[in-house]
């Protein structure tokens, strides 16, 4: 009876002596192994270690950063995070990280807060159109979401879109601004077995950039370029943001295209600070070997290009935008023998001026819905 009492004393140290054991063994593992700049699975560079510093440590930002650094460099770091999104999904919390895993291998984007930016920047790009002469047109791409929904979960907060188009075209129209409103044909496009997005990334693919761009032409009463005029390419493995944010890692990936086709005489311009740099391609292919292959597109994201293409009848075209336009601004090329790009969030200098200096045939605002709800860099119009 004695020695009864005494394997359950011991059998119940166990777990607890277990517990310490995994602690002390990642604990040694964390300190011992060496430590990447780079998660190519999150496609994001981790945090470094902190600056330790007397004031760093009493306000306590020296801390907060090391907390972040512990994270990020745990052992199995990657492993955890996969299990962590799985475990969610299966006790019903899809979307946890604020990406739903969806049927037909989509990973969306849960629908943004309704307390957001569209009014106020909305009102931005109207002040910016009293004050400059050109035309300005607006195409806001609809979310994933909203589109997609029937691959939607059967638990899902509500996409807004329709709200929020409504009261863009109302506020747009009144004031005198094309609104391109996307949404029947990017409806009758996907209900036709058009892949409008990417499964596992935030954007839109060259199909529904093409569907986008042949909208705006004929809004504008301009000639489209037809699509079977594009040579098309296919590359594999393309794992973009909704995959990287959701640690749902045993999700397909997706083949990325491009719509390609010669121009002779065709540049390339992108100017970051003081440096600008000129190409004789749209496409920079040498991304498509990267873990982050969406930069084909123009080379990802930068404050200012300027694409100049000779064969183009129309003069030139300002498109503000944000990521969405990378691969729709190759298509504009065919109407327009001048593209200026600008992204204000890396682009701080007045766009009025470039309006005034370039005197383009029409101003174009390129914005994704949930990238518009939630931009703050729009006032740096003016």
């Amino acid at each position: 009876m004695e020695i009864k009492n005494k394997n359950i004393k011991i059998s119940s140290f166990v777990p607890a002596a277990a517990f310490l054991l995994f602690i002390y063994v990642m604990g040694i593992w964390f300190l011992l192994a060496p430590k990447r700049e780079y998660s190519p699975s999150e496609k994001r560079y981790l945090q470094k270690f902190p600056e330790v510093s007397f004031e760093s440590v009493a306000n306590g930002k020296f801390g907060e950063n090391f907390e972040s650094y512990f994270a990020d460099h745990f052992p199995l770091r990657t492993m955890w995070v996969g299990l962590n999104s799985y475990y969610n999904l299966a006790i019903g919390n899809n979307g946890a990280n604020g990406v739903y895993n969806c049927s037909d291998g989509y990973l969306i984007n849960a629908p943004v807060s309704t307390e957001n930016q569209i009014e106020k920047n909305i009102n931005t790009i109207i002040d910016f159109k009293s004050a400059i002469k050109a035309p300005v047109s607006v195409i806001t791409v609809p979310s994933t979401g909203y589109i997609c929904n029937d691959v939607l979960p059967a638990v899902h907060n509500r996409y807004n879109d329709d709200e929020y188009f409504t009261q863009i075209s109302e506020k747009l129209e009144k004031n005198s601004i094309n609104f391109i409103d996307l949404r029947d044909r990017f409806k009758k496009a996907y209900a036709g077995g058009t892949e409008l997005y990417y499964k596992t990334d935030h954007h839109w693919t060259v199909d529904g950039a093409y569907e986008a761009y042949t909208e705006f032409c004929k809004k504008l009463n301009i000639t489209p370029a037809e699509k079977n005029s594009f040579k098309t390419e296919k590359y594999d493995n393309f794992y973009g943001t909704t995959y990287s944010t959701s640690g749902f890692w045993l999700t397909a990936p997706d083949k990325i295209k491009l719509l390609a086709k010669e121009h002779k005489g065709l540049t390339v311009e992108i100017t970051e600070g003081n440096e600008t740099k000129k190409y004789n391609s749209i496409y920079f292919k040498k991304h498509l070997d990267e873990d982050d292959k969406y930069p084909v597109f123009l080379d990802g994201n930068h404050a200012y290009t300027e694409i100049v293409n000779p064969d183009a009848k129309n003069g030139t075209i300002v498109l503000v935008k944000d990521s969405f336009a990378h691969c729709f601004a190759p298509l504009l090329t065919e109407n327009y023998s001048k593209v200026i790009m600008v992204d204000m969030r890396y682009y701080k200098e007045s766009v009025s001026e470039i309006v005034n200096k370039e005197n383009p045939e029409q101003v174009l605002f390129l914005y994704g819905i949930d990238n518009l709800a939630t931009d703050t860099s729009l006032p740096w119009l003016e």
